[in-house]
């Protein structure tokens, strides 16, 4: 069966973990090209002052407060968006949480926890989405990372997670495929992204933590996320460092294994560590960029996922080779 997935002004679209960093991001950019939004997360502060923006804008959306870490949450984001708009066309499974620590010092319980957000999120969503995606047709996307393909050292069992989501995502996809679901399956791998990430993280190492430089801006994955919602596309990597880095991992790993030190030493920072991290609570809510910046736009996904930002690209290096090559005669 053929997908077709409607322009972003014809759709409703849900997004967990849309009170700050990624999801926020999208939802103004959905906002702003048109869409009807259902939005979830735990801080429903956050969310009413969100919403109350958008509308103000002329958006039509509403807030459903939501841990995805419990089933029976998700179950009521989906009613309450099938209640007031008669279902959704792209379902969204963005929220996780971050944790920083060595793999043998971090508790069994945030353990647990960390994987209840991160991947059970995605399997309950993608479940709970695809009663009514597979009925309308529509677009299913999965926020996987680098690290659904580089295993990071103080980062480990949230890289665990995220290869978790990327296996589960792929075999899903499979799986519709065989049926002939209308559904699109995407995967959403983001290099380092200048969010609150850090900022919400459960933290051993007892310094401050960080994202490693480049930081790519939440707005560049928001793009790839809503060119996945109008486009069937299988992944989309946000940055191009972190795409050289899947690379690298694939044809070299074990450059990484001789450079753990360093990798280490990029997410650390050499002060204390005060913050108390969002894995069991809400955060403090309601911006799209942490501390580190704004971060950059990703020319590199541009490309791949708006052809005709590629074919400029390509012009241009065209045109100064033509230059160049003129100015020698």
């Amino acid at each position: 069966m053929s997908i077709n997935l409607k322009p972003l002004s014809e759709q409703v679209i849900v997004i967990t973990g849309a009170s700050s960093g990624i999801g926020l991001a999208t939802a103004k950019e959905a906002a702003a090209q048109g869409a009807t939004l259902v939005l979830a997360s735990r801080n429903e502060e956050a969310l009413k002052s969100i919403v109350r923006n958008l509308e103000s804008k002329g958006a039509r959306a509403i807030y459903v407060v939501t841990d995805v870490s419990r089933r029976q949450d998700l179950e009521r984001l989906a009613a309450k968006a099938i209640k007031t708009f008669g279902g959704f066309d792209t379902w969204v499974n963005n929220a996780g949480q971050g944790l920083w620590g060595k793999l043998e010092e971090v508790s069994d319980e945030d353990h647990r926890q960390l994987f209840d957000t991160n991947f059970w999120s995605v399997v309950h969503g993608s479940t709970i989405a695809l009663k009514t995606l597979k009925k309308r047709g529509g677009a299913l996307i999965n926020l996987g990372s680098i690290a659904s393909d580089v295993a990071l050292p103080v980062q480990g069992m949230y890289s665990t997670t995220k290869h978790a989501i990327k296996g589960y995502t792929s075999a899903l996809r499979r799986e519709l495929a065989d049926e002939g679901a209308p559904v699109s399956v995407t995967l959403i791998q983001p290099a380092a992204i200048a969010t609150p990430f850090a900022e919400h993280a459960k933290n051993y190492t007892g310094v401050k933590p960080k994202l490693p430089s480049p930081l790519y801006s939440a707005e560049s994955v928001a793009q790839g996320i809503l060119s996945a919602a109008e486009t069937p596309r299988r992944t989309v990597h946000i940055g191009g460092a972190g795409k050289l880095m899947t690379l690298v991992e694939e044809f070299a790993p074990t450059l990484y294994d001789l450079t753990a030190t360093m990798f280490k030493n990029m997410q650390l920072e050499d002060e204390p560590n005060q913050q108390a991290g969002a894995l069991y609570e809400a955060g403090e809510d309601g911006r799209t960029s942490g501390w580190q910046g704004k971060g950059r736009t990703s020319t590199y996904t541009a490309a791949r996922t708006h052809p005709g930002v590629a074919a400029a690209i390509v012009g241009g290096v065209g045109l100064a080779l033509c230059l160049a090559l003129l100015r020698k005669k």
